[in-house]
């Protein structure tokens, strides 16, 4: 298998599929077709129903940086309709994790048609983009065992992702290595970093969006501006609600971290990890990660400041790290 630092990762995403899989998983076979989810709008949908969405929410953030950890994202898509209102409840992410969006319309009742245009892009781009090396399939659907086996024909690592109890054993056994969502690492952070996943449907609640219904006053306005000019309000910055203050920030540079150790760990059973090695996965995972811009004059400061979290050693210019075993984000 090519290594993480030459590897150029291709993920393709049958959305349907996982967020079919994932509510059955939790509440039942065939319960996302039963209680008609296609066809209801998520934000006007009974309490009862917004429950069970939001308990079988997908981590979108733990299927990518899982991928990352095989090498850099070069490609990344996800098929769906996304004028099906479950669904696009999950655009922001999606968007904010540079995901192309490829619209797919059904062309039956349950069925959107995405394996066929899935495969037929995967093929495509393999022939067009030959530096790919690995070819992630986020899906459990026996429909694509032809395209893992073509593509291991092709010279490239294929990997799958799929719900337990949804993903067809002969597409596990077609792959070169499959995961089930329920184990991904970066789920595990949950637990042990105050990671949550999000919830699209709280995220995205029209309801706290001013509305030409309840318009905001002009007296509001200037009340909701300190004496510096800055607004007290989340700042709207490219369509997208900025929030993070410095503290947010570092927290979600420890979560982050963390994540990072934990897909670096399942793969190399190894309990001491090299600083280089994890930062270099922080940065697939969030390009946008400086510690610089935390205040920190390097990634080893960075960790040092990390303490309660990680422990670190020191060998001349060799930095390794671990987690704690009772680790506490800071």
């Amino acid at each position: 298998m090519t290594e993480a630092a030459n590897a150029r990762v291709a993920v393709y995403i049958d959305f349907d599929n996982i967020i079919i899989s994932r509510y059955d998983q939790l509440h039942g076979r065939k319960k996302f077709f039963d209680d008609k989810i296609r066809y209801i709008n998520v934000y006007s949908a009974s309490a009862e129903t917004k429950a069970k969405l939001s308990t079988a929410t997908v981590d979108i953030g733990a299927i990518l940086d899982y991928a990352s950890s095989f090498g850099s994202i070069v490609l990344s898509r996800a098929y769906a309709d996304w004028s099906v209102s479950v669904n696009a409840t999950y655009q922001r992410q999606l968007i904010e994790r540079a995901v192309d969006l490829t619209q797919l319309f059904p062309t039956a009742s349950t069925k959107n048609g995405a394996d066929i245009r899935l495969a037929v892009d995967v093929v495509e781009d393999l022939f067009r983009l030959p530096d790919i090396t690995h070819v992630v399939i986020v899906a459990g659907d026996s429909d694509y065992i032809a395209l893992a086996q073509r593509s291991k024909r092709l010279g490239r690592y294929v990997v799958g992702i799929g719900v337990a109890g949804s993903t067809s054993t002969s597409l596990a056994a077609a792959c070169d290595e499959f995961a089930d969502y329920d184990a991904l690492p970066g789920l595990d952070s949950n637990a042990d970093a105050d990671v949550s996943v999000p919830d699209p449907i709280a995220v995205l609640e029209p309801a706290a969006v001013p509305t030409s219904a309840a318009p905001v006053s002009a007296k509001a306005k200037a009340a909701a501006k300190t004496s510096a000019g800055k607004s007290s309000v989340p700042e709207i910055t490219a369509g997208l609600v900025k929030t993070e203050t410095g503290a947010a920030q570092k927290q979600a540079a420890s979560r982050l971290m963390v994540r990072a150790m934990q897909l670096i760990s399942s793969k190399d059973d190894a309990d001491w990890l090299l600083s280089t090695t994890v930062k270099n996965q922080m940065l697939r995972m969030d390009p946008a990660f400086s510690e610089k811009a935390l205040g920190y004059k390097t990634f080893t400061d960075f960790l040092k400041s990390r303490g309660g979290t990680v422990e670190l050693e020191e060998d001349g210019l060799i930095r390794r790290i671990r987690l704690r075993q009772s680790a506490t984000p800071q």
